[in-house]
């Protein structure tokens, strides 16, 4: 039963998903991304010794950092609250459906929707590139689509956290947008400030800057085209220090997605203790 009503609400999310205009503007932007770099000769420049594909890979997971977390918080922030104001929850649940199907499916079907075009996309770019005799860097394709669906995971995770804890979506859309806000001035100003303002012990400072997903996301992004981390200055010295390039992958890879799952847990375990109607 709980297995069944998982994917009835998988189904019906995701075909909810399919007649939105917004995710066929998200996919056609991936798409069209893709499209516009080979098209403007991206293929062809170097960076730090990476030419071809792997060149267009590197901006891709750039412009990923900057569109995939916002994106994914904005539109999953209103998942639950949303059906609780609209008073489609208390349909749904008038059904023989569980609090965890229904949170669960709603999970998975968010990401279905959200990670697929993205990998269609980096997908696609490394067929056009096999089909136009472009080296295709395999072992890259696989670690960055990894990091990819953890980047997803991990924003999933608070999303569906927030989407259960606010009582409104105007305040799930707030809150939202000020985690992401404070993620990303983390990623580097903050932590630069508090280094040159306090003088503090740098490696302390470096450990709570990889706590932040976006950090690790694009550390582990950067660690793959460039083992030395030149591109980071001196902090690359603390980091590579303490583990090697191949332990960091790995981190940067599985930290974000055991961070999702700790919020999603706690987003279902607040879900099914709550007066949710």
């Amino acid at each position: 039963m709980f297995s069944n009503s998982v994917w009835q609400i998988i189904n019906l999310d995701i075909r909810q998903n399919l007649r939105s205009k917004w995710f066929w503007v998200y996919s056609l932007l991936f798409g069209g991304f893709v499209a516009v770099m080979f098209a403007t000769g991206i293929t062809e420049s170097q960076i730090i010794g990476f030419v071809g594909l792997s060149r267009m890979m590197v901006t891709f997971m750039q412009v990923s950092m900057a569109i995939l977390p916002i994106y994914v918080l904005i539109s999953t922030v209103r998942s639950v609250v949303g059906d609780r104001e609209n008073n489609v929850m208390e349909y749904m649940l008038s059904l023989p459906i569980s609090f965890s199907a229904y949170f669960w499916g709603k999970l998975i079907a968010k990401f279905v929707v959200i990670f697929v075009p993205v990998f269609i996309a980096l997908l696609g770019a490394a067929v056009w590139g096999t089909i136009t005799n472009i080296d295709v860097p395999w072992d890259l394709f696989f670690l960055y689509s990894a990091l990819l669906a953890s980047l997803v995971i991990v924003f999933l995770g608070i999303s569906m956290y927030i989407s259960v804890r606010v009582k409104s979506q105007d305040m799930a859309v707030s809150t939202a947008f000020i985690i992401w806000l404070f993620l990303v001035a983390f990623i580097d100003l903050i932590l630069i400030g508090i280094m040159l303002k306090m003088r503090g012990n740098p490696d302390i400072i470096i450990a709570l800057g990889m706590l932040n997903p976006l950090q690790v996301f694009r550390t582990g992004s950067l660690i793959m085209f460039d083992p030395e981390l030149t591109v980071m200055g001196p902090v690359s010295y603390y980091i590579l220090d303490v583990v090697n390039r191949n332990l960091f992958i790995a981190f940067a890879i599985f930290y974000p997605i055991f961070l999702g799952g700790i919020f999603a847990l706690w987003g279902n375990r607040l879900f099914n203790r709550r007066d949710i109607v």
